[in-house]
């Protein structure tokens, strides 16, 4: 940085020069790190779909990826869940278990089968194994008891104090401290780096969950964020302001993309593909990519079948984030009997209904040759519903400027608004299917200009409309029969909706997606949208 802009930063002495005195120096230095692979935890729960389910959110809150989540009802055998342990080599544990005053017995279990394993840590030997316990208060004496020798116990408040309450932030705030302290204290240059900062150093994901929060706090709305890695994928719903991140440490676009291939299956990949390729090419395409995860698409065919993927990997990440976002099991759900015959309550709240932003980070969106292109994937892989704003980062800054928002939130959203999120358009979106060809829509837009464009949207049919990013127009929607763009089902709606740089994105295309069983017919269908856009 120094050669490239010729201004001074780094002391001879070593370190940033801190204050900047008008020639030289900066005024504050803050950094992410992913050093080591991240934070890679273990879970343990009493019960899988109660405690262990709020601890596993507490740990990936964190920026953790957790390796394994053991609980009492697991189905595993005690010596089976002690091999885990010790197979893993976790760099830190997590323990909830049990409501404040509640299950003793069975959360010591879970203890002793901690101190049975006598777990090695990932990185140094010589450092004890950092534990946070964040169950049963009541039991604090005997876990410390049990497991203060060999161990770094950290005590926090209880994540499940009571069953219809969900407490994770005191542990979320315990697994960050501990991993500055233990774990990344043993990454190499680590000691000297975090001699430069005054601001603790957050694990990239972290990072970029704080900027999709600085998002949804400016806007006051619903956001829906994604950071597609090449080895991971991580999702972040903020909903009614809750804050939810998930990652999938196996869903990536370069050293995981084979995986990607093997849990959505080939089909599901080449079903976005409008050209004739047999499955043995995509594969091998997929496998050449693992072997060299640094290359990028050369053609045009490569590029649509690294986009398809990436679909794939994006729908994959939101159905793990919906397992992730739900409501809290254990607590009893008021019903009317209007609900009577619909038994199942729906687990998650993440319904792309009630989504008003999606906004994505990560190589391949920042960089597809189109800024159309980045959001089509977003819409297509998540299928948005009614109105949707979509967002995107376009310099991959996200993560550092989620740190800096932690010391100047006014400065970081001033440079993210204005230098890195790209506003792509705003997608109009009807749920719902009928046969291909029927009407599903009509819209009437005003214009800045005040010119008026009358659209009929038919099962199948996709648009866009240009409309600039600082500029909006006044839609007025009339969904026919069932369908429903936010109102309720065939119900019309009045909206004022926001330009990008793609545009609007009138969307007729049915959902769930409709694709014609005729191998045909779908590549027709598919470069029909790619010529509309």
């Amino acid at each position: 940085v120094e050669e490239l802009t010729g201004h001074k930063l780094l002391a001879p002495e070593g370190g940033m020069i801190i204050p900047y005195d008008g020639e030289k120096g900066v005024d504050l230095y803050c950094t992410t790190s992913s050093a080591g692979g991240g934070l890679q935890m273990m879970v343990a729960g009493l019960i899988k779909s109660m405690t262990a389910e709020s601890a596993n959110r507490a740990a990936l809150g964190a920026g953790a990826i957790v390796m394994d989540v053991i609980a009492r009802d697991d189905g595993r055998q005690s010596y089976q869940k002690i091999q885990r342990i010790r197979s893993l080599r976790p760099d830190m544990i997590l323990m909830a278990g049990g409501t404040d005053g509640g299950a003793s017995q069975h959360v010591m279990e879970i203890a002793e089968l901690i101190k049975a394993a006598e777990p090695k840590p990932r990185l140094g030997v010589a450092y004890e194994l950092p534990i946070v316990y964040a169950g049963n208060k009541s039991l604090r004496p005997q876990i410390e008891n049990l497991l203060k020798d060999g161990f770094a116990l950290d005590m926090v408040d209880n994540i499940r104090p009571v069953l219809e309450q969900e407490n994770t932030e005191p542990a979320r705030r315990a697994v960050h401290e501990l991993f500055m302290e233990h774990v990344m204290s043993h990454a190499p240059g680590y000691t000297k780096l975090m001699k430069w900062t005054d601001v603790d150093i957050m694990p990239t994901p972290a990072g970029e969950g704080m900027a999709i929060q600085l998002i949804a706090n400016t806007y006051k709305q619903n956001v829906m964020g994604v950071g597609l890695g090449g080895a991971t994928t991580n999702v972040y719903s903020i909903v009614d302001g809750r804050f939810v991140r998930s990652v999938s440490a196996n869903l990536g676009m370069s050293y995981s993309v084979t995986n990607v291939m093997k849990e959505a299956g080939i089909e599901n990949i080449m079903r976005w593909i409008p050209f004739d390729l047999d499955k043995e090419e995509v594969a091998s395409r997929l496998m050449n990519k693992m072997i060299r995860p640094t290359t990028i698409p050369q053609t045009l065919e490569d590029l649509i079948v690294e986009h398809s993927v990436a679909r794939e990997a994006l729908r994959l990440g939101l159905k793990h984030h919906r397992t992730i976002a739900t409501r809290l099991k254990g607590v009893q759900v008021q019903r009317t009997i209007s609900d009577m015959f619909d038994q199942a309550v729906a687990d998650s709240y993440v319904e792309m209904m009630n989504i008003d932003i999606c906004a994505g980070t990560g190589g391949l969106l920042s960089h597809a040759p189109r800024r159309i292109q980045s959001m089509l994937i977003l819409t297509d892989a998540w299928q948005t519903e009614g109105i949707t704003r979509m967002m995107q980062d376009s310099v991959f800054m996200m993560p550092h400027l989620g740190v800096v928002s932690t010391v100047y939130r006014d400065a970081a959203w001033n440079i993210f608004d204005k230098d890195c999120l790209v506003r792509l358009g705003t997608s109009i979106v009807a749920q719902g299917q009928a046969k291909f060809g029927e009407q599903v829509m009509d819209i009437t837009l005003e214009m800045p200009n005040g010119d008026i464009i009358e659209e009929s949207m038919n099962l199948g049919d996709i648009k866009l409309i240009p409309l600039a990013p600082d500029q909006e127009a006044k839609a007025h929607i009339e969904p026919a029969n069932l369908y429903d763009v936010g109102a309720g089902p065939g119900k019309e709606l009045d909206a004022v909706v926001q330009g990008g740089v793609a545009g609007l994105l009138l969307d007729a295309r049915g959902r769930p997606l409709y694709f014609p069983p005729d191998d045909q017919k779908r590549r027709e269908l598919l470069v029909s949208w790619f010529k509309a856009t």
